[in-house]
């Protein structure tokens, strides 16, 4: 038992380093080569805890050959573009100038259904309001409204607006984040500074948000008390 428990462990170890090497991608969104990989990798993974009579080793070793030739083939997809084709495969226009290709939905052997429930996806329930579809190398389907059919935004409202990065985590349970803080250009004493004027300590925040224009979310671990929002404030 105690070996099974090893074994399982181990390969739990390898086999998570091994998809973090991969990439982090939902399993919806792999590229055929790596949905094979991952399939063989969990596979291969089985062997040695199904029958303890098989070395470890036989294992790990055809797990990290299989990293290895997809690593490598990442590589060479990024050398030499034209290899992405050959492995990969390339997009297919389903939907242009909201006319639908049915040779290409024949090609791809793709139902009515299909398409809809990928529109739905996209909050889109009237396929005549469709632009431009196409499917990816992965299989999922990316598609845009026509103009006249789409929200409109802000500048086609001529609504000013600032760009800026969303809101990050920079305080989690009670501790402090650097990295985060150092990408937004902060310190530790911002962080300080905020948490005073909401009345706080670092350890007393369950959760502190910041944003580019030093706009400052605080949720205290007590939840008797209010959340704190500051209003936009210069930072320097």
């Amino acid at each position: 038992m105690s070996i099974i428990l090893i074994r399982s462990i181990v390969l739990y170890i390898i086999v998570v380093s091994a998809v973090r090497l991969m990439g982090k991608r939902q399993l919806g969104e792999m590229q055929p080569s790596e949905l094979v990989i991952t399939i063989l990798i969990s596979n291969i993974a089985t062997l040695p805890l199904e029958d303890t009579d098989i070395p470890l080793i036989i294992g790990v070793t055809p797990i990290l050959a299989l990293v290895c030739y997809e690593v490598f083939v990442s590589w060479l997809i990024l050398r030499l573009p034209f290899f992405r084709k050959i492995i990969y495969g390339s997009p297919k226009i389903i939907i242009s100038n909201g006319k639908i290709n049915r040779s290409v939905l024949r090609e791809l052997r793709l139902s009515v259904d299909d398409i809809m429930t990928a529109m739905r996806t996209q909050q889109i329930f009237d396929i005549s309001e469709v632009q431009f579809a196409i499917v990816e190398t992965t299989g999922s389907i990316s598609a845009i409204k026509k103009q006249t059919k789409d929200i409109p935004d802000r500048e086609d409202m001529h609504v000013d607006a600032v760009d800026i990065d969303p809101p990050q985590v920079v305080v989690s349970d009670g501790k402090i984040l650097p990295m985060t803080l150092k990408s937004m250009g902060y310190n530790e004493k911002f962080v300080e500074n905020s948490a005073k004027k909401a009345g706080l300590e670092v350890s007393d925040i369950f959760i502190m948000t910041a944003d580019g224009q030093g706009k400052v979310f605080i949720s205290p671990k007590n939840e008797k008390k209010p959340p704190y929002l500051s209003e936009k404030e210069e930072y320097k």
